[in-house]
């Protein structure tokens, strides 16, 4: 923990004593790793937390009030401090909350017992369901019976891998993997953003081949991706060394048709571009001329063209290992080096882009009208069959060429 993150936490607990640290900063301190967000839980109703925060020149900003959490902004860095709560209503999506001053009560409705750890200001931990234990053996393990914490939020299934791969060591959990294949249906019920926004962090997560293998196993994969999964192809794309990219590994992974998913699963703009980007279009060639490269780089991001050698390399290596999913073979053998040259040129090449525009035909003394961008459009592929390095007055004169052979 920093200098920073240890003075704000003297602030905070000299106005909330009974406050302690809940989630993933006690796993963090537990296991000796860096500290990212620091959250905290307390007796204390919202309201009361709100008065007391700003009667101490602390800024406080509700951001989840109804759900008993508000923000306290310390140095510009953020701390949640959250109302103990026991459920009331539970529906697979959502939660009805009432507050409490329990703080087994409170420690119960979480999900994994390595996340209903709490630890308070002397450093004492409060570990009602075996946490630390499990985490020291790499189990993850729902509080208490696992369809039950499933009934209550769907979301735990996928919570379930993505923790697995980070904290599991060895099989997981029978019971846990039990409960998930029962209740796999259940997913049907969460909204798609929620759905993304774990998928795309058990994808990129650590384990994630073990843990995409996981999901197929137990059902889970078919129902978020209906229209079929890749296994082999997300393997291999991994194992080749693609980036943690999480739109370039669903491209390797969903069968579905590319346009359609991302409107499925609501990715963003930026998000949508790129996975259909990728899933379409020319392959640049490991033996490609550099002209060659230029020509598509002229069309297309390097970002794009570089996440297309990633799936063709997937390609390549799933087509060798066929239905085999050991993840510790690695297919690709001698061609990654072939692989890795073309992204590298890709990459350092810059983007080529063509001298010239509309006005330029206009300058040259042809009239307004349709016939400009059919004028334009000939000197551009000029300028593309000529590995697009034709400087800005070489295309002028090649203009001149075209209007001249147009008045003949």
């Amino acid at each position: 923990m920093t200098a920073a993150q240890r003075q704000a936490l003297d602030q905070i607990w000299s106005i909330f004593p009974e406050a302690r640290l809940v989630g993933g900063v006690v796993r963090d301190l537990l296991m000796q790793r860096p500290v990212a967000d620091v959250d905290l839980a307390t007796p204390e109703p919202p309201e009361r937390v709100l008065d007391l925060l700003v009667q101490a020149g602390v800024k406080a900003v509700p951001t989840g009030l109804s759900h008993g959490t508000i923000t306290a902004v310390i140095v510009s860095a953020p701390y949640e401090i959250t109302t103990l709560r026991r459920d009331t209503e539970t529906d697979g999506r959502h939660a009805v909350v009432c507050w409490t001053t329990d703080w087994r009560e409170d420690a119960a409705r979480r999900d994994f017992t390595i996340n209903a750890m709490s630890r308070d200001k002397d450093g004492g931990l409060h570990d009602y369901f075996g946490g630390q234990n499990d985490l020291a053996q790499g189990l993850v393990r729902f509080v208490g019976d696992a369809s039950t914490r499933i009934e209550e939020d769907a979301l735990r299934i996928l919570r379930f891998f993505r923790f697995q791969g980070r904290y599991g060591a060895g099989m997981p959990d029978s019971q846990a993997m039990q409960a998930i294949t029962r209740h796999g249906d259940l997913l049907t019920l969460l909204s798609v953003e929620r759905v993304w926004s774990e998928l795309q962090r058990i994808l990129t997560g650590p384990n994630a081949i073990s843990q995409i293998v996981l999901m197929d196993q137990c059902g889970v994969l078919s129902r978020l991706l209906p229209e079929g999964a890749d296994v082999q192809r997300f393997i291999s794309l991994v194992q080749a060394g693609a980036p943690a990219n999480a739109p370039l590994r669903l491209a390797a992974l969903a069968r579905e048709n590319k346009t359609i998913l991302a409107r499925r699963l609501k990715l963003s703009k930026a998000e949508e571009a790129f996975l259909v980007a990728v899933s379409s279009g020319s392959v640049p060639s490991v033996e490609a001329t550099d002209d060659a490269l230029r020509r598509l780089l002229a069309q297309e991001s390097a970002e794009s063209l570089i996440g297309r050698v990633w799936l063709a390399q997937a390609d390549r290596g799933a087509d060798r290992t066929g239905k085999n999913t050991n993840a510790a073979d690695t297919p690709e053998g001698d061609d990654a080096t072939g692989y890795d040259a073309l992204r590298a040129r890709l990459a350092a090449m810059p983007r080529p882009v063509f001298p010239l525009a509309g006005r330029d035909v206009l300058a040259a003394g042809h009239p307004p009208g349709p016939d400009v961008g059919k004028v334009l459009q000939k000197v551009q592929d000029w300028w593309m069959q000529n590995g697009c390095t034709a400087s800005r007055d070489a295309c002028l004169a090649q203009l001149s060429t075209v209007l001249s052979e147009n008045l003949e």
